[in-house]
């Protein structure tokens, strides 16, 4: 078996297929979320608090001599909405599966009916 058709069969696993678009449709999510960061975050919440600061956006806070903790900010933020949209698709991902039950076990006889049965045969 030559190298090109081993590679062939490992970037054909269904894995790998998953793994790679979901990579990518992450990154696309990533832009999104920055640009909704940006573009309507930044602008509704924490345009006075930018203003009083004399910026424009969040990654232009800094502090002591350059230090760019508004970048940081910015990351923790985009963490955030990425990990909460994530957790409200899976979880409803996890709503539409259906709980798969087993095969129901038929309820056995009582204590009492046991014991019923065991007296009426040492009767006989």
């Amino acid at each position: 078996m030559g190298i090109f058709s081993e590679f062939k069969e490992f970037a054909m696993k269904g894995n790998v297929v998953d793994l790679a678009v979901g990579v990518i449709i992450g990154a696309a999510f990533g832009k999104i979320v920055s640009s909704f960061i940006e573009n309507v975050i930044t602008p509704l919440l924490l345009k006075p608090a930018l203003d009083a600061a004399h910026l424009s956006k969040i990654e232009d806070l800094s502090a002591f001599g350059g230090v760019k903790y508004g970048l940081f900010l910015s990351a923790v933020i985009n963490f955030l909405i990425v990990a909460f949209i994530l957790f409200l698709i899976i979880k409803g991902i996890n709503a539409t599966k259906k709980k798969e039950v087993g095969p129901e076990v038929p309820a056995g006889p009582t204590q009492e009916e046991l014991l019923t049965q065991i007296r009426d045969l040492l009767k006989k």
